[in-house]
């Protein structure tokens, strides 16, 4: 079927008490991987990519990608821009056929991020593009930016969503993005509190790494959305390292790409699980 934005299926999955899978992809192996998942399951799914991925391609390849394969899938499929680093990004994701976007002001002031927030929620609502930001910041490593923990407070939280008319909010709980050096601590009371003065979806960053009953508790508690990103490229990776060690004759990247794509369609199915998303489409 045609690209969705994401409005629709986080609204359903914030009635529903489930979240939406959302899977950061490299390339074309990936992309078809989460699409196979997504309709081996019955399962809404949203497809993301980071600035530096658009930087190693572009955003018309990218979404170009994911229409294609979405087109031929019988499920709900959504191309997002995941840490949208400026206004003109975000704008040129939109302009590129991206069905969702997010700007990520979290790294700058209050008011700085309302500000730029609210630009582009009305840059996007022009052609009908629902926006995510974040408030708060997630700590660890995404992309070329390093950030602190630092926790989303809920008053904040609604004031934050009421100026500037966001659709949805990735929120700072105790998740860090990247690779864990020990188990996080998550915060779900406050998650609790953030849920009963905010009333659009709510995002979980950094998920890659927890527990799956860490994550279910963050969905019973509001979050609607988790993004999976490191994971998905470490399974990748390691796929394609058995095979190259496993034969050192094999030079066909169809070889190598096929079993990535099956360790990542595999990881993608039991995050899907995990969310309650699957069936859901």
């Amino acid at each position: 079927m045609p690209l969705v934005t994401s409005e629709k299926m986080l609204l359903d999955a914030q009635k529903g008490g489930y979240a939406i899978g959302a899977f950061n992809a490299e390339n074309m192996e990936m992309v078809l991987a989460i699409v196979e998942a997504a309709t081996e399951l019955n399962a809404p799914v949203m497809i993301q990519t980071t600035p530096s991925t658009v930087k190693y391609a572009s955003l018309e390849i990218y979404a170009a990608n994911v229409r294609a394969a979405a087109e031929k899938a019988p499920v709900p499929v959504c191309v997002h821009l995941d840490h949208g680093n400026s206004y003109d990004l975000a704008v040129n994701a939109v302009e590129a056929g991206y069905t969702s976007v997010m700007i990520d002001g979290s790294h700058e002031s209050f008011e700085d991020n309302i500000a730029v927030t609210a630009r582009v929620v009305t840059a996007a609502a022009k052609q009908g593009i629902p926006v995510e930001a974040e408030l708060g910041t997630v700590g660890g490593k995404e992309d070329d930016l390093e950030a602190e923990d630092g926790c989303t407070q809920p008053a904040e939280a609604a004031e934050f969503v009421e100026r500037t008319g966001v659709q949805s909010l990735a929120v700072a709980i105790g998740t860090a993005h990247g690779v864990y050096k020990s188990a996080p601590k998550l915060d779900v009371p406050r998650l609790a509190e953030i849920r009963k003065v905010v009333s659009v979806p709510l995002v979980l960053h950094g998920a890659s790494g927890l527990t799956d009953d860490s994550i279910r508790a963050c969905v019973r508690e509001g979050i609607c959305k988790v993004n999976f990103a490191t994971e998905l490229r470490i399974a990748y990776s390691e796929a394609v390292r058995e095979v190259l060690n496993g034969d050192e004759r094999v030079f066909d990247p169809k070889v190598y790409g096929k079993a990535a794509r099956a360790k990542v369609k595999e990881l993608v199915k039991n995050r899907m699980i995990v969310c309650g998303c699957n069936g859901k489409a």
